[in-house]
């Protein structure tokens, strides 16, 4: 059975670093980016973060391109801001083609963050934006058993984040 990680958290804490060495490690894996998802709505697009309705179009695209890797044997990470609420939509709507989800919230404290933000590209900085998205995680009502916190981990490292993703059962989503 096909196994689909989500690797979730702020934007600067490292999914997109995270996710695509995890994907380079599993046998037979796709990564999808939220971030490209959002992105192939060209004209007419809204931030997600102030439309409901772009949020939903960028989740049922997600769904759709994980449902066809799922279904030609094809592990799947999905590199996003993930609340706990689509995580669970997400898991509810693979029912019946896997059970296997892993959800992991990626962490760091303010400082490592922002940080981490600026080694970005300019134009894919989020600045502010980082820190209203811890706020808005802790207000979501997301367990801690599927926090990992990355604050003393660097690149070098990242191997060990892997290692704790794929190995630590506590990031299954269970019902």
């Amino acid at each position: 059975m096909q196994t689909v990680y989500i690797v979730s958290g702020p934007a600067g804490v490292g999914k997109s670093t995270t996710s695509s060495r995890l994907v380079s490690v599993l046998k037979n894996s796709a990564y999808i980016s939220g971030d490209d998802v959002s992105r192939m709505h060209i004209n007419g697009r809204q931030k997600p973060w102030e439309s409901k309705l772009e949020l939903s179009l960028i989740w049922n695209n997600i769904l759709s391109l994980t449902q066809n890797f799922i279904l030609n044997g094809i592990d799947v990470v999905i590199d996003y801001v993930t609340f706990p609420d689509e995580a669970y939509w997400l898991k509810d709507k693979l029912k019946g083609l896997t059970e296997n989800i892993v959800y992991v919230v990626l962490w760091t404290d303010h400082e490592t963050l922002l940080k981490r933000d600026q080694l970005r590209l300019p134009e894919h900085q989020m600045g502010e934006r980082c820190l209203i998205l811890i706020e808005e995680f802790k207000e979501s009502g997301f367990k801690d058993i599927h926090l990992l916190d990355t604050s003393q981990t660097n690149a070098d490292a990242i191997h060990l984040v892997i290692e704790e993703i794929v190995n630590n059962k506590q990031y299954r989503l269970e019902d």
